[in-house]
């Protein structure tokens, strides 16, 4: 390609790696962007609501539903007797998590039964009308009470183990134990979960579902209702976030819709209140992590033990992938020479954790950030100074294997930190605020370089794989349907970039559809930060294969040979001749070519055996760091993030704008985890922090004052990844991480930086607070 056509390859709006505005960013703001409850309801629809338990754990003994069907506007009420099939909508398979429960409760606000009046506030009014007896049982909600009353494990654990962790953790000179609580998080999505099912002939049913998985749906609703997949159609345009969220906490507003809906012959609608969806539906797991670690006078690891108990809920549900993940992410960046790992998924009387941003791993490096805290304190040096130390790479080719065996071959975090510490000016801002902290009494600073290395792909294999559908019509517009679902991450329009770039015509010609069962089936859920790089991939597959198509065409028709047929902006050069793209295609339409294409992508050279804890489970990994400066108030435990620099990496961006949003976001929403977003259950079960009221997210004016948030240009993925970018979901929320640690140093300063504060998370200032009256005592 010559410099001229370079030049006008670049000036259509349609290219890859160029920053395009998200598709609906101009309907977000202006309040015209549709969601569910938006689309205007079908004539006579109807409302649901649940009826959930108040106990945390119980035997029901008896269940009066008379009042509740008697009540105004109400038409039915289901119970568990009611479901037409299964009455389950376990995602794992395991039959451990019942729609609606029939014997039992096991957790506060589980639901028993579900309401089907007129309106939506008739319903929720019947709903608390039932009377219920119980016989109350034990129960526990965290994961102390877990270990403490025995409790089984949802799922069976794992454990990864390389080296002789057993007999070298004894034979460096110095080590230390010690114990990390971490929280949860509420996912705080603005848009709640909400369903709305039609009735269909025969079987079918279709199903507006808010969720990141509509083959999941679709497979849960047909599973509950008894019929086959093919009676269920699942649609979803666009959502109002689900950060992991809407993974699976849908099936069960999905199901109970469609069953009313095809009992009753009309239209249902769910959509739960924010307290009952809080109550109701899984958040970010708390974890305990207990560590053992080995290492010599310089602060270089030899040997780690440590275990990750997480609470999971009541039942399996994503426990497993997400404590395995976690184990996946205990060494964060660090290499560890011998090592020991093991999950600990426990039951616990509460809603069943699941999906959330990270999937583990951020639990699992904050695990491991925590130990090179408690080194750096030990030894007394820099916490940087003991990360790079240990890094992946640091000493030769010998020190690049993961606890689970997988060669970390693409590793650029040295580059990484060495080019954030130098333009952040690390350095000399560490020494300043060192200064600053001997002549301040009250106001203390602190200051933390953290990095990210995160594995990118589904640890399950299988959902390793995307479709996608491409049309061209007559007159060039281009038709394209995948089956990633957009929860304001940009996946849509990335996608479309990637089909606009591949026939080189401008976005504007790109018509991104409604994410939907009917034209891409068996689709994997929008997790695991792998949206784009399957359903981007999946996508130019199918526009390839039309690609070729076009290029025979022109090759016949126009008697050239291949070399001689290239794709311009907007137009076909075949020979000598210049053709507007829509020209040729509706040629080739009345020459009987098909312009239309099913593309599939499954991603290459991953596998992994769980039981042995061996692989490759990731194909690539994602990097990063960030730089942050806080101030505590040391009298009342308030703090501020005064500044903070990102530099990270999403190999060659896709769509950098798009990018350097996700990595605000991410980080924003990965503060809150470890700040200000803590969860609260009472002695009775009972989720207390289940509103705005009393659950904090970050606001605007909680974000740094300064924010500086940059790609590594110079990157690009190893791996042949759709356009050789990175994925951006995930990796950025760590970025926190350095908010923690910065807090940490501040409150260190207190007694002169001579031992780590160990403070949990979420760092609230109550919490910090009292860290800090711990560190006036020593």
């Amino acid at each position: 390609m010559d410099n001229s056509t370079f030049e006008q390859k670049s000036t259509i709006t349609g290219a890859m790696h160029v920053s395009l505005r998200h598709d609906s960013a101009h309907k977000h703001v202006t309040g015209t962007a549709e969601y569910i409850d938006d689309i205007r309801e079908p004539a006579d629809t109807l409302h649901a609501a649940l009826g959930m338990a108040d106990r945390a754990h119980a035997e029901i003994l008896s269940l009066d539903l008379d009042a509740v069907r008697a009540a105004a506007g109400v038409v039915w009420v289901i119970t568990a007797e009611d479901i037409p099939g299964f009455n389950d909508v376990a995602a794992t398979g395991r039959h451990d998590e019942p729609l609606l429960a029939e014997k039992e409760v096991q957790f506060h606000g589980q639901p028993i039964f579900a309401v089907i009046a007129e309106t939506r506030d008739q319903a929720r009014r019947a709903a608390r009308l039932a009377r219920i007896e119980y016989r109350d049982l034990p129960h526990w909600t965290d994961i102390d009470g877990a270990i403490e009353n025995g409790a089984p494990l949802v799922v069976q654990p794992m454990t990864l183990t390389r080296g002789e962790p057993d007999t070298e953790i004894d034979k460096a000179p110095h080590r230390l134990q010690g114990r990390m609580v971490i929280g949860g998080q509420e996912h705080f999505y603005l848009e709640s979960h909400i369903a709305l099912a039609i009735p269909g002939e025969d079987d079918d049913v279709t199903v507006w579902s808010s969720t990141q998985h509509p083959s999941e749906v679709q497979h849960m609703v047909a599973h509950v209702l008894g019929v086959a997949n093919n009676a269920v159609t699942v649609n979803i345009r666009r959502m109002g976030g689900g950060f992991g969220g809407k993974e699976t906490q849908g099936n069960q507003f999905a199901a109970l819709a469609a069953v009313a809906a095809k009992k009753l012959g009309r239209a249902v609608k769910f959509r739960p209140d924010r307290d009952e969806d809080m109550s109701a539906t899984g958040k970010r797991h708390d974890f305990r992590v207990d560590y053992d670690v080995a290492f010599d006078d310089d602060g270089r690891i030899h040997a780690v033990d440590s275990t990750y108990a997480a609470r999971c809920g009541y039942c399996a549900d994503l426990s497993g992938p997400v404590t395995d993940r976690a184990l996946f992410h205990a060494d964060s960046s660090y290499f560890f020479p011998h090592v020991h790992l093991t999950s600990q998924p426990l039951k616990t009387h509460t809603v069943s954790n699941t999906a959330f941003r990270g999937f583990g791993g951020p639990q699992g490096m904050l695990g491991a950030e925590r130990i090179i805290e408690e080194i750096a304190y030990a030894v007394g040096k820099d916490p940087l100074e003991i990360r790079k130390l240990n890094f992946y790479g640091h000493q030769g080719s010998g020190r690049t294997l993961t606890p689970y065996h997988q060669e970390v071959e693409d590793n650029v975090i040295a580059r990484i930190v060495e080019e954030l510490e130098a333009s952040s000016d690390y350095q000399a801002r560490r020494q300043a605020i060192l200064a600053f902290n001997e002549e301040s009494p009250v106001i203390r600073k602190g200051i933390a370089l953290t990095p990210v290395k995160f594995g990118i792909s589904f640890t399950m294999t299988a959902y390793n794989q995307a479709g996608a559908l491409v049309h061209i019509y007559q007159d060039g517009s281009i038709h394209l349907n995948h089956g990633g679902t957009e929860m304001g991450q940009g996946l849509y329009i990335k996608v479309a970039q990637v089909v606009a770039d591949a026939f080189n015509v401008d976005i504007e010609r790109v018509k991104i559809t409604a994410t939907t069962t009917e034209k891409v089936p068996n689709t994997s859920a929008t997790a695991a930060s792998s949206g784009s790089d399957l359903n981007g991939m999946a996508a130019y597959d199918a526009a390839r294969q039309i690609k070729e198509r076009l290029i025979d065409f022109a090759m016949r028709q126009f008697e050239v040979p291949r070399e001689e047929v290239e794709f311009l902006p907007n137009q076909v050069r075949v020979g000598k001749d210049i053709v507007p793209f829509d020209t040729l295609v509706r040629a080739a339409y009345y020459d009987r070519v098909q312009l239309s294409a099913a593309g599939f992508y499954k991603t290459p050279d991953i596998h992994w055996d769980r039981e042995a804890g061996r692989g490759r489970p990731f194909y690539y990994y994602a990097y990063g760091a960030a730089v942050s400066e806080v101030s505590i108030d040391t009298l009342t435990g308030e703090y501020q993030v005064d500044r903070t620099d990102i530099l990270h990496d999403v190999g060659k961006s896709l769509n950098p704008a798009i990018d350097i949003g996700q990595i605000e976001g991410g980080f924003v929403q990965g503060m809150g985890w470890l700040t200000t977003e803590e969860l609260w259950w009472d002695d009775k079960g009972r989720l207390r922090t289940h509103a705005p009221s009393t659950y904090k997210i970050p606001l605007a004016s909680d974000r740094p004052k300064v924010f500086n948030v940059k790609l590594a240009e110079w990157s690009q993925n190893a791996e042949p990844t759709i356009g050789r970018s990175k994925a951006v979901g995930e990796p950025p929320f760590m970025l926190a991480i350095s908010v923690l640690e910065a807090i940490s140093m501040a409150v260190a300063s207190v007694a002169d930086y001579r031992v780590c504060p160990r403070l949990d998370a979420p760092a609230t200032p109550e919490r910090v607070l009292m860290a800090v009256e711990r560190m006036k005592d020593l």
